[in-house]
């Protein structure tokens, strides 16, 4: 009798404990069924839509995010160089290469816990395609670094971060193609010990 009520306990506890377990590490992860991966950045297209899967929707709902749908945009994120290492803010990085066409894009850091990241000095938070300096052939090349740099620079803290980049009204959004576009490249130039 208590042998039989200890195994359904135990039953119980590692059912309730591994149904919890699942579900928190399906929140906590950025994995997505529809994700697109382009060089080093992320995207997820059904981000926000109906069209999402049931993850994505409870992962949405708890972040209290403001997701762009299919028509106004798209965002990618990245989490790790060219080399794979992940973004740290001790680290110098150079963002070079093209932006797809897009009406309007944005860049910005955030956190490991994805919250934005101010910077200390009174630089913007953000860069975006209106305010930016461009080379002779129209692209864009973006310092993201601690440290001030001459041309264009996105001010980042100590820690880990990720990038995040969205493009408004732009026609990859709704495209079938969106695999074949080509973004910069994150190339890590140096770092602080």
């Amino acid at each position: 009798m208590l042998k039989s009520i200890f195994l359904t306990a135990l039953a119980v506890a590692i059912a309730l404990g591994g149904g919890a377990g699942s579900v928190w590490l399906a929140l906590d992860s950025d994995l997505e069924f529809d994700t697109v991966t382009v060089g080093d950045w992320s995207a997820f297209p059904s981000r926000g839509t109906p069209d999402a899967d049931p993850y994505a929707k409870a992962r949405f709902s708890r972040t209290a995010d403001l997701a762009l749908g299919r028509g106004e945009g798209l965002t990618f994120t990245a989490r790790h160089d060219a080399d794979g290492e992940p973004l740290r803010g001790s680290c110098t990085y150079r963002l070079e290469g093209p932006t797809p066409s897009a009406r309007f894009w944005t860049l910005h850091a955030r956190d490991v816990e994805d919250r934005l990241i101010e910077p200390a000095s009174n630089r913007a938070s953000a860069l975006h395609s209106y305010a930016v300096l461009r080379q002779q052939d129209n692209t864009v090349v973006t310092l993201v670094s601690r440290h001030p740099q001459p041309g264009n620079w996105l001010a980042v803290r100590p820690g880990e971060f990720s990038l995040v980049l969205s493009l408004y009204d732009t026609a990859i959004s709704s495209s079938s193609r969106i695999g074949e576009v080509e973004l910069p490249r994150i190339i890590r130039e140096g770092c602080d010990g």
